[in-house]
Parts: structure tokens; C-alpha cells; sequence
């Protein structure tokens, strides 16, 4: 029985985002999961920078720390490394950790150090009032690009891969019986673990992913991947991903000569991320979005190489004082 219910992570504090803002599914799919994860809320940190999504700690009945912007993630990393035991996560949005905290995002991803960065992209800067971001598509008409904005949109799934990201798993801001499944994934996984969650902004983004999950079209348009299941979608799931060639392509399974057979399997273990990456990159114009953990590969940990280092330092060195330490090196006195 588990010793924790989703309501012993909730504080005491008003939620203040907008009505109908998809930052209240996520909090709601982060108390349930660590509540199935039964972690203490006092072995939980819970990090954010600036936006919208930043103010997910001060709605967590755990140890938190709002931050600047952008900088979210050096400060989780730096809470890991001082405590590798805590459970830390990273609430940040498209605009605080893919434009002024880039760097850090990416540098974290590669070092892989043990923290979980939920990522809500509503696509636009909110907090701010509705500027365009970087993950904004091209042509995008925003307070700051009134007649459509001509920069081409960073993909966080292409990002993270190409910073050698071993974990990637998306879902969807609404999706409450999915999303904390994913987000108990990411907390046993051993590394960063990148969630993008596809959030709405009914204030200054309303609908801005309605042509992939609106319920009459979401169960063509995504698909939700499972370890070692078929990859099939559809409305009577009855469609597929298969290989042609070097691409992917969605068939019907008994048309066209293809066979269950053919649709590939699921392995979101596999060291090679070349057909991962092609996953996270359908966009739903015509292959499915892909939801669920898409990427998931053990390597060691930041943190934990780190802690394995300093054990293996002080064992072959005898404690000491740090006079003791200065003193040891090129020593002389001034008279």
C-alpha cells in the first residue's frame, strides 16, 4: 500500500495561472506520480526558472527554489550534485530553458545529470504576454512579430537528441491517466530525463495544438508508444508505422499487401537513436505525433560519477585538514 496520496504534495498556496491553463494538468499528473513513486516530499526538490510554468513550486508541498531566468537547470544540477539523493525535477517552459537557458539545457542534457526537466511548450511567451518563441512555427503573428515571424522553430525532441539525450517522452497537458505513467518513467530512469509536455495557453495561444489532439482527430493524429507493443494508431487501430526505404510511413494494416507483420515494434532501449529521432520528429501532417517514452538508454549519471570519483580519491588518500592540504604542495614563506 502505497504510504503517500497525490493531495501530501500539494501546499497551501492559491494556484494562480489562468483559467483553462494546461499548467494545472501537469501539476495535477506531478502529484499523482509521486504519490505512485511514494517519495517523501521532504526527499523531493522541486526547481523552475521564470514563465508561467516557473510557478509550479510554490504549488509543491516539497523543499523548491524559483530561480532566474533560464538558469533552472544549472541550479538543479548543482542541488543534485549537493544531494544526490533527493528526487530533484525542473518545471521550465519553451522560453525559459530553449532561448536564454539554451545552454544550460543542452550541457545538462549531455552531461546527463540525474534530474527530470518537464518541459511545457505552449509555443509562446505567456508570462510576458505573448511574444513569439523559440519554439514559435514560422509565420507565427505575435505581439512581437505582428506580421509573422520569419525564424524557423527549434524542435525540443531534435535538440535534446542532438545534446545526446538518453531520455525523451512527451505527452499531452490534458492527458491526466497518461501523463503521470510517463512522468514515473522519467523519475526511474537513471539521467536527465526530458518531458515535453504539448501544453495550451488559453490566453495568448488558445488551440494551438487542436489539429492533433481535438477528439475527433487525436487517435489519427498521435500515437502512443509502448515498449516492445506494435506501433498502431487510428481511430480502429488499425493503422501502422512501418519502414519504407530509410523513412517511415503510416499504412493500414490488410491494404496495400501489408500485414501486422510489418509494423515495427516499439524498443525505446536500443543505443542508437536514429529511429527514435525520426519518431519524435512526426509532426501529425502525415505521420502520427508520437506520445509516451520514445527514447530511454542507461549511461552512467552525472551525479553519480561524480560521487563514485570522490569515493575513489578519498580512498586512496588519507583524510586531512585543508592546512594540512595547502601545506602538502610548494611551500615557502615571505619574510
Amino acid at each position: 500500500m502505497d504510504n503517500f496520496q497525490p493531495k501530501d504534495y500539494k501546499s497551501s498556496q492559491v494556484v494562480r495561472w489562468c483559467p483553462g491553463c494546461g499548467d494545472y494538468g501537469v501539476l495535477s499528473s506531478i502529484h499523482k506520480a509521486m504519490a505512485k513513486l511514494d517519495i517523501a516530499p521532504h526527499n523531493v526538490a522541486m526547481i523552475s526558472g521564470i514563465g508561467c510554468s516557473s510557478r509550479l513550486p510554490y504549488y509543491m508541498n516539497t523543499y523548491g527554489f524559483h530561480t532566474i531566468h533560464g538558469r533552472g537547470a544549472a541550479i538543479a544540477t548543482g542541488v543534485k550534485v549537493a544531494n544526490p539523493h533527493l528526487s530533484v525535477w525542473l518545471a521550465t517552459g519553451d522560453g525559459d530553458s530553449l532561448a536564454i537557458g539554451g545552454n544550460h539545457f543542452i550541457h545538462t542534457v549531455r552531461r546527463n545529470v540525474n534530474i527530470n526537466i518537464i518541459l511545457m511548450n505552449n509555443k509562446i511567451y505567456g508570462l510576458t504576454k505573448g511574444q513569439y518563441s523559440p519554439t514559435s512555427e514560422r509565420g507565427f503573428i505575435s505581439k512581437s512579430s505582428p506580421y509573422g515571424t520569419i525564424e524557423d522553430p527549434f524542435n525540443p525532441a531534435e535538440l535534446t537528441f542532438g545534446a545526446r539525450g538518453r531520455f525523451f517522452a512527451r505527452t499531452i497537458d490534458t492527458d491526466i491517466k497518461i501523463s503521470p505513467e510517463i512522468m514515473i518513467a522519467a523519475e526511474q530512469h537513471k539521467g536527465t530525463s526530458v518531458v515535453e509536455v504539448l501544453l495550451n495557453c488559453a490566453i495568448f495561444n488558445d488551440g494551438v495544438y487542436n489539429k492533433i489532439i481535438a477528439k475527433e482527430v487525436r487517435n489519427d493524429k498521435t500515437i502512443f508508444l509502448r515498449q516492445g507493443e506494435k506501433m498502431l494508431f487510428g481511430q480502429d487501430n488499425n493503422r501502422g508505422i512501418v519502414y519504407d526505404k530509410f523513412s517511415l510511413k503510416a499504412i493500414t494494416v490488410g491494404e496495400n499487401g501489408y500485414t501486422l507483420d510489418d509494423v515495427l515494434v516499439h524498443d525505446a532501449t536500443t543505443p542508437d537513436s536514429t529511429l527514435h529521432l525520426k519518431l519524435a520528429l512526426m509532426d501529425g501532417s502525415v505521420l502520427p505525433v508520437a506520445l509516451g517514452v520514445i527514447r530511454n538508454v542507461k549511461e552512467p549519471a552525472y551525479d553519480e560519477e561524480i560521487e563514485a570519483q570522490i569515493d575513489s580519491v578519498k580512498a586512496k588518500k588519507p583524510a586531512r585538514t585543508l592546512k594540512e592540504y595547502l601545506m602538502t604542495k610548494e611551500v615557502w614563506e615571505v619574510a
